[in-house]
């Protein structure tokens, strides 16, 4: 009885880690928005129409539907079946779910939780791993454009530090923010393990990724699909930017397209919730390095976590369902 007492006692399991998050995503976004026009930030949400609204959840439904069909896709190379209604209804809460929990991948955690509670023991693995390479097949294709892009913008000498033409309302402490971000990322990876928890699923994962992505058929379906659903992501900034006018004032759409795929890179570090203050954070930084306000890459920002929340909420109606 003691020992039970004892027990029950003790935290949450990932209750404090959490908490953490949570608190990392207030302190960035908090940085940010003191070192930004706040006024001139709201002038560019508040440009955004209703249509555009409208417009990026019909994309936004695309792109779970071509997710979905992914997830589908793995796991059945890995021998579980799975229908695609199902796929489609757990992608959407996992993506509700991402964007309400702390590290951005909480929801994929739950979309394979839930597939595996009815599994054979044998199989529990193979679902857990569908999920995993279903991921790594987006980021297979991220990484590679953001490298173009950042070489892109090298080469053609948009990358620069000159700010005064840009009309940037940066203060002194402006390059405090890329730092922060630093030694708040390595500090949550050294708190959480995610290293090592990392390495070890990389040794078992071997045999899986050879039967997921390996011959040119799997291949063509894996590139193929993430590229479809990559462009859709760039598709809701695109309208996002569309609505805040950044075209009308002269923004050049390239460099914006060249600019947003770094934006979705910062997303993945699992510091906060959902990329809050992380993207932002990058998007002050960016913006004035090629010569843009810091205002309008932190509004683009901002309307798109906004937009991808509004979207995502008809997934909690997915929590009705049972496996």
């Amino acid at each position: 009885m003691a020992e039970a007492g004892l027990n029950s006692e003790r935290p949450v399991p990932g209750f404090g880690r959490g908490v953490f998050r949570w608190c990392v995503t207030l302190l960035l976004l908090g940085i940010v928005f003191v070192f930004v026009d706040i006024d001139r930030l709201a002038q560019r949400l508040a440009m955004v129409p209703p249509t555009i609204v409208l417009a990026v959840l019909v994309v936004s439904l695309i792109q779970i539907a071509l997710s979905a069909w992914r997830w589908r896709y793995t796991a059945n190379r890995l021998g579980v079946a799975m229908g695609f209604g199902f796929a489609f209804r757990e992608y959407y809460l996992a993506g509700f779910l991402n964007q309400v929990l702390p590290g951005g991948v909480m929801g994929d955690v739950n979309r394979a939780w839930r597939h595996s509670r009815s599994a054979k023991r044998l199989q529990q693995l193979a679902i857990v791993h569908a999920v995993v390479l279903e991921r790594l097949s987006g980021q297979l294709v991220l990484v590679p454009v953001v490298l173009i892009a950042v070489s892109g913008l090298w080469w053609t000498g948009q990358l620069n530090s000159q700010f005064g033409d840009a009309g940037v309302s940066l203060k002194l402490g402006y390059w405090l923010i890329l730092p922060a971000l630093a030694v708040l990322g390595v500090l949550l990876v050294s708190m959480t393990g995610f290293g090592a928890r990392f390495r070890r699923y990389v040794r078992r994962l071997r045999g899986d990724v050879r039967r997921a992505f390996l011959g040119w058929r799997n291949a063509l379906v894996q590139v193929g699909t993430s590229v479809l659903v990559f462009l859709t992501y760039m598709a809701v900034f695109m309208l996002m930017a569309t609505g805040m006018d950044l075209f009308a004032d002269g923004t050049p759409w390239l460099l914006v397209v060249a600019l947003c795929p770094l934006l979705l890179l910062a997303m993945v570090v699992p510091v906060t919730v959902s990329g809050w203050g992380v993207r932002e954070g990058v998007a002050a930084i960016l913006w004035p390095l090629v010569g843009l306000p810091a205002e309008q890459g932190v509004a683009l920002s901002v309307g798109y976590g906004a937009a991808v929340f509004l979207v995502s909420l008809p997934g909690a109606l997915a929590l009705l369902f049972r496996r």
